[in-house]
């Protein structure tokens, strides 16, 4: 169990203290393996620096007596074995041996014993100290062989022995401890004020929430709740934030895990894992059960290069699918699992009885990322030009966690740019910046590819601005921002859930739209029309291929099948002849030839136009929909530039500081 069901539970019993007017129990705190290698590590080398301390300088027997003759020793203590003694402070000898203590062998047997009380009775008259030690041997062996060993088992025992009873603290048998987060009642504060634009899912769960409060209403017709819940989506459309709320509004415990934590190196860890989690779960129903991310361990069952059914993964997944059977209908714990890859599920983890709900978490329409947007605003401090409808608008097939960090980015611009409050301007930055990276501002750009650049961008924005079946046009810019030298940013008018040949021969128009440009003004082309030349390409081979809408091929679908695109090893076979290969090839360069030609001739018939445009980027760097428009309709744009109001920056700065130096000279009055 992880230090967060520790905590929960610790906070529990501390709340039902208070209540019943006991004082809570004090916290027990438990060394761990690494705790007690540490403090091993310390007495070993206690014992080394105690060892090294008693090292000593060994006198021959004629040289200790001739030094006791001299009286240049201090005191002396006589063992069993050997004479350990001390140098006076200020004699010769122990500044040459450069430390005052020594030590003689002293074997009694061999008729030291009477030679030693001869030279002490000759001394009697000096000041000596003299002690006798019969035990010393017995310290000396404890010291250096008992300790050592008694620290070894010590060691031994608090990393193999303790860990295999399972105890706390332990480490070998603990890897087939569940490590999930539990949330409890009272920490889980996340409620559908805070969740947005997923209506039809939120009404798919609130009959889950409604049995977690009050089962026996289900039980009195015999109905049975889904015992899991699948949430799909793609990433960061807030499925881990749906799961939350669940528990938030039923009042129930959350059992938190990622798929990825069930597999170690070990097998069998998994499935002892799950085993675990659910045994918790069920001694603490009711409550939830989250499974994120459940793809790494839900994957369909085959033989694989790693080894068929004894694969970890697939014991992992087995145990899930026994656990969930084990259900009974009052267990009250409810499954929720969450994968943006539903399609590489096994077949017997979605069957009815297991995840038999499936609740789809789509990307956000208009209204959905207005609300997202506004659920994020109150957090921060919105300026009265800010319009959240507009930038909804601006950010088709953008995220719930994209919206949010759009609105963080711009509350941190605005904090950079010592504003009050966060502008429209802010957050259209924002939404560039997650979308297509930073602005590069201060790069240097040579000026040649800067005019390649500009005419390039303003092919884009002349055709989208002069095609109607194109997305509005909604600025351009020649400012370097990520991988790109430039880019023409589009206002969808509305959310496209589906594509006409119309609108694909538009984008296909746009794209070629800055190649053509290029070739007609700068007499070059570049490697600038590389993503536009991929983009084209893909649009075109889906509209063969998937689509159907090609006059030559016919509504056929040519395009690899699902099995084909899971086998992840493996190139999908192509299902089709040579011949109809060759056909493919042909329609896809004939669409994108006429796409071509038809923005070509759009170019050539507005080529002053498309000048006017290209040479207010090199002037103004960047224009907003109505600045083209209105040199389209043939005006001149009078704004300040880029230069200008650096330069008015810059002038503002100086000034103030030079207020700052005045007031500062000013005599105090």
């Amino acid at each position: 169990m992880r230090n967060d069901e520790n905590n929960g539970a610790g906070e529990q019993r501390r709340g039902n203290d208070k209540r019943s007017g006991k004082r809570p129990a004090l916290p027990s705190y438990r060394r761990g393996p690494l705790s007690w290698l540490i403090i091993a590590v310390i007495v070993f080398t206690a014992i080394m620096m105690l060892q090294q301390g008693l090292v000593t300088n060994t006198l021959r027997w004629d040289q200790f007596l001739v030094q006791l003759e001299q009286g240049n020793i201090e005191r002396i203590e006589i063992g069993d074995s050997e004479i350990v003694g001390k140098f006076k402070g200020n004699t010769p000898i122990a500044r040459e041996k450069g430390t005052p203590s020594f030590k003689v062998n002293y074997r009694p047997e061999a008729g030291a014993k009477e030679r030693l009380e001869k030279a002490l009775d000759s001394v009697k008259d000096q000041d000596l100290q003299i002690e006798w030690a019969q035990q010393r041997f017995w310290i000396i062996w404890l010291l250096n062989w008992v300790l050592p060993v008694l620290v070894l088992v010590g060691f031994f025992y608090f990393f193999f022995a303790r860990n295999m009873r399972g105890g706390a603290g332990g480490m070998l048998m603990s890897f087939g401890r569940s490590r999930h987060r539990v949330h409890g009642k009272d920490r889980m504060k996340v409620t559908f004020k805070d969740v947005a634009g997923i209506d039809e899912a939120q009404e798919e769960v609130a009959e889950i929430i409604e049995f977690l409060k009050n089962p026996r209403k289900f039980q009195r017709l015999g109905g049975r709740i889904p015992r899991g819940v699948l949430l799909i989506g793609p990433p960061g459309c807030g499925k881990t934030l749906l799961a939350k709320t669940i528990a938030g509004e039923a009042d129930v415990p959350f059992f938190s895990i990622s798929g990825s934590d069930f597999v170690e190196m070990f097998v069998g860890v998994g499935a002892s894992r799950v085993r675990d989690l659910f045994k918790q779960a069920k001694d603490n129903s009711p409550c939830i059960i989250f499974l994120d991310e459940i793809d790494a361990i839900g994957r369909k069952r085959g033989p694989s290069f790693v080894g068929g059914g004894h694969d970890e993964r697939e014991q992992t997944l087995n145990a899930i699918l026994v656990e969930m059977d084990g259900f009974d209908t009052n267990d009250q714990v409810i499954v929720i699992a969450a994968t943006n890859r539903s399609d590489i599920l096994d077949s017997a983890l979605t069957r009815p009885g297991r995840f038999d709900r499936q609740v789809v978490v789509p990307l956000p329409d208009i209204k959905g990322r207005v609300e997202i947007l506004r659920v994020h605003a109150r957090k921060v401090k919105m300026g009265p030009d800010a319009n959240l409808e507009r930038l909804a608008r601006g950010t088709p097939m953008f995220s719930g966690a994209d919206l949010a960090a759009i609105i963080n980015e711009a509350a941190l611009a605005a904090t950079m740019a010592n504003k009050d409050f966060i502008e429209m301007a802010d957050l259209e930055e924002a939404r560039d910046k997650v979308r297509w990276g930073r602005a590069k501002k201060s790069r240097v750009v040579d000026q040649k590819e800067r005019e390649i650049t500009a005419f390039h961008e303003a092919g884009h924005t002349l055709v989208q601005s002069l095609l109607k079946d194109a997305d509005p046009l909604h600025k351009v810019s020649i400012i370097p921002r990520g991988p790109m030298g430039g880019a023409t940013f589009a206002l969808p008018e509305k959310d496209r859930t589906m594509f006409t040949r119309r609108y694909c021969v538009a984008l296909l128009q746009v794209c070629f739209a800055g190649r053509i440009a290029e070739e007609l003004f700068c007499d070059d082309i570049s490697s600038g029309a590389q993503s536009d030349i991929e983009q084209a390409t893909r649009i075109a081979k889906q509209m063969v291929l998937i689509w159907g809408m090609s006059d030559q091929l016919g509504p056929i679908s040519y395009g690899p099948d699902m099995a084909a695109r899971e086998m992840v090893f493996m190139q999908p076979e192509r299902e089709y002849s040579e011949k109809t290969a060759e056909t493919i090839d042909t329609e896809v360069k004939r669409i994108m030839g006429d796409a071509y030609q038809s923005a070509r001739q759009v170019i050539e018939a507005n080529k002053d136009r498309l000048e006017r445009i290209a040479r207010a980027l090199l002037k103004y760097e960047t224009l907003d929909a109505d600045d083209v428009k209105h040199i389209l309709d043939g005006g001149e744009l009078d704004k300040p530039t880029v230069g200008d109001l650096l330069a008015a920056e810059q002038a503002k700065r100086d000034n103030g500081k030079t207020d700052d130096k005045k007031d500062q000279k000013q005599p105090v009055k």
